[in-house]
């Protein structure tokens, strides 16, 4: 075994069950893990991530590990570790810093224990490991090539980074994959996103107003995943072209500040801050309960959610009631960090398997690249299109090809109405 920090190299054991079961569903990484084991691609490759460290994040683990890289791996949230998962990965030899309950100091020190390995190619889930090596830990920055980055959030504090000249090292954005978004983000995150209020609240949905705030394909899932449970669905957005493609959804749309009164959940998925205020929650009925499924516990602003409470007591794993000064209860899930992996298992194996295979295609393209000027990239197109022929191939789903004749009429402009 290598240097790790994990809870208890004793559930190991457990950890091998939950990557087998994950790996028995994400046929598409299996695929690439074995061709990775035959050609190995990544020989000599240092790789750090910072990312959520779950069964699933264990399968790219292994196949980028397969593929001859050597990984240094941490969390990308204080709550999203499966210590089971992460001793798993330590026994088996992965450098790995994670623990769940993670203080923000240790989360730190995680993050820097993977940068003292000295990563060629970082994987980012949310942009923490790049801006701490582009802010405290710059010595590094020397051996990088370049990086991936996972997250709406982490794309859109990447992209700040480069409009501002501060961004050092290219990035591709795994999350801009029409592999990814559109299937991560929407059914991905919709269908945990619900698991994880169900599992902390042990609530009915159906008949209750459900306000989702964001319609991002994110917010776009979670609406359709709570009207399928029976929910009256509000929506709140801050972009008109958002706002009218959920009310064409058949969602009611409305200011935030109008459906707090009438909410019975709440959740955010925005990637800003302070969605939920302290306006938002000072009309709130007694028993509303908030969650968020943005990537960072900024979202709902907990210091005035504190500053307005006059008690505070745990309920049930992942659930805190605070008492307000005027009697009214709020309850907040997981202390507001990401909802469907602090008070769930995150997405469904099947649907990161395409988003991982993204990544690991992305890190094999980024290794054999010339050096590429610092920015933020899109996947391109050939790993996205094989991602998805390779699932389809995966789910025994096969579709047609044009023929030639078809080919040559789409390249030309001569031919029009009969």
């Amino acid at each position: 075994m290598g240097e790790f920090r994990v809870k208890d190299i004793g559930l190991a054991g457990e950890g091998e069950l939950l990557i087998e079961w994950a790996q028995a569903h994400m046929p598409v990484l299996k695929m690439i893990r074995d061709r990775f084991e035959e050609e190995r691609p990544l020989e000599g490759l240092r790789i750090g991530a910072c990312l959520h460290v779950t069964k699933e994040t264990s399968v790219l683990v292994r196949a980028l590990e397969a593929g001859g890289a050597t990984v240094a791996l941490c969390a990308s949230n204080p709550l999203s570790t499966q210590d089971e998962v992460a001793a798993a990965l330590a026994k088996g030899g992965t450098h790995v810093y994670a623990w769940r309950g993670e203080t923000t100091e240790e989360y730190y020190e995680c993050i820097d224990r993977v940068i003292d390995h000295g990563p060629i190619i970082t994987l980012d889930d949310g942009a923490d490991l790049v801006s701490t090596i582009h802010s405290k830990r710059v010595e590094a920055l020397a051996r990088v090539k370049g990086g991936t980055e996972e997250t709406t959030t982490g794309v859109i504090r990447l992209r700040a980074m480069a409009s501002e000249g501060a961004l050092r090292y290219p990035i591709i954005a795994v999350n801009d994959a029409y592999t990814k978004y559109l299937f991560d983000n929407r059914y991905g995150t919709g269908q945990s996103t619900i698991d994880g209020i169900l599992r902390a609240t042990s609530l009915l949905l159906a008949g209750k107003v459900f306000v989702v705030c964001g319609y991002g394909w994110c917010g776009r899932g979670i609406a359709q995943r709570a009207r399928g449970m029976g929910a009256s669905v509000v929506v709140t957005e801050v972009n008109p072209l958002r706002a009218l493609e959920a009310v064409m959804d058949g969602f009611r749309v409305m200011p935030l500040r109008e459906a707090a009164p009438i909410g019975d959940f709440f959740v955010t998925a925005t990637g800003d801050i302070n969605v939920i205020d302290r306006e938002h929650m000072m009309r709130m009925k007694d028993g509303a309960v908030l969650a968020n499924a943005g990537h960072f516990n900024v979202e709902i602003n907990l210091s005035a959610l504190e500053a307005l409470s006059s008690s505070k007591r745990r309920i049930r794993q992942n659930l805190e009631e605070y008492r307000l000064r005027d009697g009214r209860r709020l309850y907040l899930i997981a202390e507001g960090r990401l909802v469907n992996l602090a008070a769930a298992e995150g997405h469904p194996s099947e649907v990161m398997d395409m988003s991982f295979a993204n990544q690991a295609l992305s890190v094999e393209y980024l290794w054999r690249s010339e050096k590429l000027e610092p920015g933020v990239y899109r996947v391109p197109e050939e790993i996205d299109e094989k991602v998805a022929g390779l699932k389809l191939k995966g789910m025994g789903v096969e579709i047609d090809e044009l023929t030639d004749e078809q080919r040559r009429y789409l390249k030309s402009w001569r031919e029009g109405t009969l």
